[in-house]
């Protein structure tokens, strides 16, 4: 199901409270989504196997496994969008969530129309269409509805972050990214620590066969951000 742009999506609800996942399957069957939901991890795991949704609103306090393992386990599976919906309001386990893959989160007690505001915010950032469905800068291919990159035909074999990291750079080809975007666009969180997109840029650099010292694609810009732009020939 995609329809986002009249606020259609099917919506995996993750809460073992039974009180509130009928709260929150009436309001979002009223907003037009088509909702379904479970109570446990297991659950909620072959659901994503078995009948992948637009996106997950989980629960971290469930009864057989954390949340947050709940997550690492469904990024092993999925690239499905994930809302965490949590009464913790610790900011480093914020932090450590949205670093895990969560797409976003919200902090319990909220209104349906700030989970509906969320919602539609994931879905929009996960639409792909038309001409930029693929990119291709230099050697660089990346088909985004696939979610695949290669190299001179190669494959390269990538984690969801470093996709996404790639991905954003390569649709702005040339233009230096501001870390401050990065955090904001790609690990989707207003704040955080710059090591974070340091290592992840190593991790690529070296699965595109270069290095910071000899970069070919990732360019940094000291003191403001990134740039992926086509090679020039090899000397």
């Amino acid at each position: 199901m995609v329809a986002y742009g009249s606020a259609m999506a099917s919506v995996l609800v993750v809460e073992d409270d039974p009180n509130v996942r009928t709260a929150l399957i009436r309001e979002l069957s009223v907003r037009s989504h088509v909702v379904r939901s479970v109570g446990t991890a297991m659950d909620a795991l072959r659901e994503v196997t078995q009948s992948p949704p637009d996106v997950v609103v989980l629960d971290l306090g469930l009864p057989d496994l954390d949340g947050a393992e709940v997550l690492k386990m469904l990024r092993g599976i999925s690239d499905v969008p994930v809302i965490i919906a949590t009464a913790r309001d610790d900011e480093p386990e914020i932090v450590r969530l949205l670093n895990a893959g969560a797409d976003d989160y919200l902090i319990k007690p909220f209104s349906i129309e700030h989970l509906s505001a969320r919602l539609a915010a994931v879905l929009r950032r996960s639409v792909r269409s038309g001409p930029t469905a693929e990119l291709r800068v230099g050697g660089l291919h990346i088909d985004l509805d696939r979610r695949e990159a290669a190299l001179d035909g190669e494959p390269l074999e990538l984690t969801r972050r470093e996709f996404d990291l790639l991905a954003y750079l390569a649709a702005r080809p040339g233009r230096v990214v501001a870390r401050r975007e990065l955090l904001a666009e790609v690990w989707r969180q207003a704040y955080g620590d710059d090591q974070t997109i340091d290592v992840h840029l190593s991790w690529l650099r070296r699965k595109l066969g270069e290095t910071a010292a000899a970069p070919r694609y990732l360019h940094t810009v000291r003191g403001v951000g990134v740039r992926l732009a086509e090679p020039g020939p090899r000397p």
